[in-house]
């Protein structure tokens, strides 16, 4: 347990010194990157000897789900896990004080309030917690053949957070972290890590919850995967993607697209093995139409599309509260017309569907560990290529998301159904393309 116990406070001290370092020098651009890296780099190197939490939030899901009879750690090691980070939080929290000779007040951002912060912090901790039990405590990977890519799905959570939740709240998603900046600014104020620390918990029990209701067989191997589980994921992934997205308009992100590719990503490796990890309808009907996926009947078409669309007016409708009604409109932006959203829908549409073909689902070009990021990687072009022409939508459930919740500010719905026919034109082009491609890479 000692070993352990190190670890856990030589990662979360790293966390939270870099996550300091960061604020006082004024890094808006990379901040969020440079901490995702050294939460990836920090699990990469510690996770065989501790598990690598560095997170009281991510120790009590794990401690929640051991609970419930699943995978992850009885409450003792819990217990002193969250001791150990705590107390590596505050020394990291004073290191990079004593460094600059200056610390840095938590509490929500000019403009927001104690619910906005505290849903951020809520829904992105619940993200955090969600992708740990995911990719590196189910049983398919703790007690199977693992997988290459868990930190980098684990880190990358702090990238789809931190550019858009921390408008508004700052970005923690770490008791050990808002304890600590708290502690060490306590001249300016103490107080607001208590109420922190209260939603940041709150989202791991939710974690832990959503994580038995999409791998059931994790706690019941006489329970298969159903219907049921296969929606939720599709819900939910849909829901985190279309959140980042406007998260990150709203608070006029410096690193938009780079953001909402980073929560595509970290959600396709957390859920692909449960539903496939679609969370767009285009995609659903790309993969329909290839016919190489014989499960997915019209029936179970539409059922995902449905879900995907319902978790994207929920997002849509969540990031509204946390900006207290503030929306914003989808069409084309200043200087563009309908026939250039068109074509930058469409080309960038294809790409995205393209590449899940490629890398997802067709047999001889599946990638065994880098399908997350090359799909995410498709929003990273798309919105840096197209963002200021159409917004880079590339999704149905993202046009209507943002239509619906622009309705209560005058808003037009009929626009998500013209983005819609073209995202679905480029699903179907893509579709073609690769079936086209195959029949002639069979024939030789």
């Amino acid at each position: 347990m000692s070993t352990k116990c190190v670890a856990e406070f030589v990662g979360t001290f790293l966390l939270v010194f870099t996550v300091g370092c960061n604020v006082l020098t004024h890094n808006p651009a990379w901040a969020g990157v440079s901490i995702a890296c050294v939460l990836m780099v920090a699990i990469y190197a510690l996770g065989g000897v501790s598990g690598a939490n560095f997170n009281p939030a991510v120790s009590v899901s794990l401690a929640i789900s051991k609970s419930m009879k699943g995978p992850g750690i009885d409450w003792q090691t819990c217990g002193a896990y969250c001791f150990v980070q705590v107390i590596a939080g505050i020394v990291a929290s004073f290191s990079y004080a004593l460094l600059f000779w200056e610390a840095f007040h938590l509490a929500p951002l000019k403009g927001f309030g104690f619910m906005s912060a505290g849903l951020c912090e809520m829904l992105y901790t619940f993200m955090l917690c969600f992708v740990v039990l995911n990719v590196a405590v189910a049983r398919k990977y703790s007690e199977g053949t693992g997988n290459e890519w868990y930190g980098l799905a684990i880190g990358f959570v702090i990238v789809a957070g931190a550019y858009g939740a921390g408008a508004v709240s700052g970005g923690c998603f770490n008791p050990a972290v808002a304890i600590g900046v708290d502690t060490s600014s306590a001249g300016l104020g103490f107080g607001w890590c208590i109420a922190y620390t209260f939603f940041e918990l709150i989202g791991a029990a939710l974690a832990a919850v959503a994580f038995r209701v999409v791998r059931p067989g994790d706690f019941d191997p006489m329970c298969e995967k159903g219907l049921s589980a296969v929606l939720a994921s599709e819900f939910m992934g849909t829901f985190m993607l279309v959140l980042t997205v406007g998260l990150n308009v709203l608070g006029n992100s410096p690193a938009g697209a780079f953001s909402i590719a980073a929560s595509l990503m970290c959600m396709i490796y957390a859920l692909g093995d449960v539903s496939g990890a679609h969370f767009n309808p285009a995609v659903t009907l790309a993969i329909r139409a290839s016919g190489m996926c014989p499960e997915l009947d019209n029936k179970m078409t539409g059922l995902y599309m449905a879900a995907q669309s319902v978790g994207g007016i929920v997002a849509a409708f969540t990031y509204t509260l946390i900006y207290s009604g503030k929306t914003f409109p989808l069409g084309p932006a200043s200087g563009y017309g309908w026939s250039q959203v068109a074509v930058a829908e469409v080309i960038f549409t294809f790409l995205l569907c393209f590449t899940v073909l490629s890398v997802a689902v067709y047999p001889k070009t599946k990638s065994a560990n880098f399908f997350g990021l090359a799909i995410g990687s498709c929003v990273t072009v798309g919105g840096y290529a197209i963002g200021s022409i159409s917004g880079g939508s590339l999704n149905p459930a993202v046009s209507i998301g943002i239509a619906s919740s622009q309705i209560l500010n005058g808003g037009m719905f009929y626009k998500a159904l013209i983005y819609s026919t073209f995202e679905f034109v480029g699903a179907g082009a893509a579709a073609g393309v690769l079936m086209t491609l195959n029949r002639k890479e069979d024939a030789k």
